[in-house]
């Protein structure tokens, strides 16, 4: 049990012995670095139970934890804070049952407990990933990580969107204007040779609209009726009839697209378990669009065209099928999500890992599956997030304006090269040793700055900043983690000391007990995270660890103390440390360099 656990179970003892009411919830706090103590109760919210005097409050729990509690050294009480210490005792106790525990803070899956199925990335097949795919693909890797720390077991997927209007597009231009080119002809990835066509669909479709509104046409009337777009229309619809040319074509292009994403996935560090496609999920969609219009969940216009009304739940009414029968979004989403729990019935949740900008289409989906009657759907989740931004501005896709995924990650990687020269941290490196630590550095920054900022928050990505070896950084933490490292080197030889189990008259070091207490948080900070969908909350955990690692390596001599025992405890709490570092960047997708 938690130290907060115990102390919320005694504070709810005392308040029943003291004033004979019952206790709902203790509401702790990090106690401020002017007063003593290491944790902190608040008091001001148990006014609502007790009344009375919040000092005389805090004095009368205080009194009654240091007898029954023995964990409690002393208390203190500044207006409505009670603050508390505890004895070495405790903290020794916790070090020697967690320091060769290699998985600390994680908890194994319960096999009773419901699965949970975590999608991200799921791409378009008519471009490659550019920046916002990797703040997509790294929040939702790194939440699926963190769910199956918290004890859950955790599938991973994605839902490819390879059908539709702008799959087309891409397909006509490269139709037209290709050359019969390919990925090993040009030397291109397939992706990028596919999103090069869709931008010159772009150029060639503005061409024709101009053309049209020098003959006299509205712009509205010019961009209907381009010839260009008629054409890709017709396509669409050659694809939904199944004409054999345009699946062939279609086929070709798309596994040019699979294999270039399957370079930039493992470029990024991230996985799948399963993968779904729109052109086989959409029609599953659709027969659930007909059982849904037998039942009354949907109706149909005079058009034709369904809908389901959802304007007594405060929404508006939503399209579930066109007038010309083919499929939109929600008839896709709605198919998927079946489909999901079709395959893998234990799974009892999901989560959504999209930007923000389809907010409302998710709260749309999921009321709908619960209209039909899926009692899973109460457990949806959208971890929705805002958008990157560069200091250059916004990115469109079909202007060709984005930041490529793959060129990123290489840039990231010269910038960690000139840091890392100018600061000559790497004097005795090989050629190969430095080229793979500068794309471990320079992936590790640009994860770890898009992580430790909240999802819901919208982030001004700026790679300089983000490979700064000092401050809230990807590579201060590595530096730090690289630097524990080095001391358990030198200590090995010197002593082994990995059997040892330290007395409990050991008489700590401020410093040491620092650290203790933020190692001690790291189970707690996984539940929090994984309750949250929320990396940011590992990602700050571990800077705050390793500052306080810093402040102990700074203050305390740890190979050069003359102590054996002290030596001992201090190198044991050097690899904790590390050890926790390396499992809490593990869950953002973050490699850790052994030196540095």
């Amino acid at each position: 049990m938690s130290l907060q656990n115990i102390l919320s179970n005694k504070i709810k003892e005392a308040v029943k012995s003291i004033y004979s009411k019952a206790l709902e919830t203790v509401e702790f706090q990090a106690t401020r670095k002017e007063f003593a103590g290491d944790i902190t109760v608040v008091v001001f919210p148990m006014l609502r139970v007790v009344k009375g005097n919040p000092v005389q409050i805090g004095q009368a729990i205080g009194s009654f934890l240091l007898e029954h509690v023995e964990e409690v050294k002393a208390f203190n009480v500044v207006k409505g804070f009670l603050n508390i210490e505890i004895n070495d005792v405790h903290y020794i106790n916790f070090f020697n049952t967690i320091k060769d525990e290699e998985t600390f803070g994680f908890t194994k899956p319960n096999t009773d407990d419901k699965s949970v199925m975590v999608e991200y990335s799921s791409p378009n097949t008519n471009k490659p990933l550019h920046l916002g795919h990797v703040r997509n693909n790294l929040l939702g890797y790194s939440v699926a990580e963190i769910v199956k720390a918290s004890g859950k077991t955790v599938y991973k997927t994605q839902i490819i969107n390879d059908r539709g209007i702008h799959i087309c597009k891409s397909m006509l231009a490269w139709q037209r204007y290709g050359n019969a080119e390919t990925p090993e002809s040009t030397g291109l990835k397939g992706d990028k040779l596919v999103g090069n066509y869709y931008v010159k669909f772009d150029q060639e479709y503005k061409k024709e609209i101009a053309a049209l509104i020098a003959e006299g046409k509205t712009e509205d009337e010019a961009k209907k009726q381009a010839p260009i777009l008629i054409e890709a229309q017709h396509m669409l619809q050659k694809w939904e009839a199944g004409d054999e040319k345009v699946l062939e074509l279609w086929n070709k292009m798309n596994n040019w697209v699979y294999d270039g994403f399957a370079i930039s996935y493992k470029n990024l560090g991230v996985d799948f378990d399963k993968l779904y496609y729109e052109s086989q999920t959409y029609l599953l969609g659709k027969e659930f669009v007909d059982e849904g219009l037998k039942t009354g969940v949907f109706f149909k216009k005079e058009d034709g065209s369904v809908w389901c009304d959802l304007t007594e739940d405060g929404l508006d009414e939503k399209i579930v099928l066109r007038s010309d029968g083919t499929a939109v979004y929600m008839t896709q989403d709605i198919g998927t999500a079946i489909q999901r729990i079709k395959d893998f019935p234990d799974v009892g949740g999901m989560v959504y890992t999209v930007g923000n900008e389809q907010d409302y289409h998710f709260q749309v989906l999921f009321l709908i599956l619960k209209k039909l009657g899926f009692d899973w759907a109460k457990n949806l989740f959208h971890l929705s997030y805002g958008m990157v931004d560069l200091p250059s501005g916004k990115m469109k896709s079909r202007e060709g304006t984005v930041v490529d995924a793959d060129d990123l990650i290489a840039d990231m990687s010269i910038t960690a090269k000139e840091i890392s020269e100018e600061l000559g941290k790497l004097d005795g490196y090989s050629k190969e040793e430095k080229q793979e630590l500068y794309k471990t550095i320079g992936l590790g920054a640009l994860k770890y700055y898009i992580l430790k900022v909240d999802p819901k928050k919208r982030i001004l990505f700026d790679p300089k900043e983000s490979i700064d070896f000092q401050g809230n950084t990807g590579p201060f933490i590595q530096y730090t983690y690289a630097r524990i490292q080095s001391i358990l080197r030198k200590a090995k030889g010197s002593s082994d000391s990995s059997s040892s189990v330290f007395e409990m008259t050991y008489k700590l070091h401020d410093k040491e007990k620092s650290v203790l207490k933020q190692l001690q948080g790291f189970p707690e900070i996984i539940q929090s995270a994984a309750q949250n969908h929320s990396p940011a909350l590992i990602a700050n955990y571990t800077y705050e660890l390793v500052k306080e690692f810093n402040s102990f390596y700074q203050n305390v001599p740890i190979l050069g103390t003359d102590n054996a025992v002290e030596k001992d405890f201090r190198v044991q709490l050097s690899h904790a440390v590390a050890n926790t570092i390396k499992n809490a960047f593990g869950l953002l997708g973050i490699s850790v360099p052994e030196r540095m």
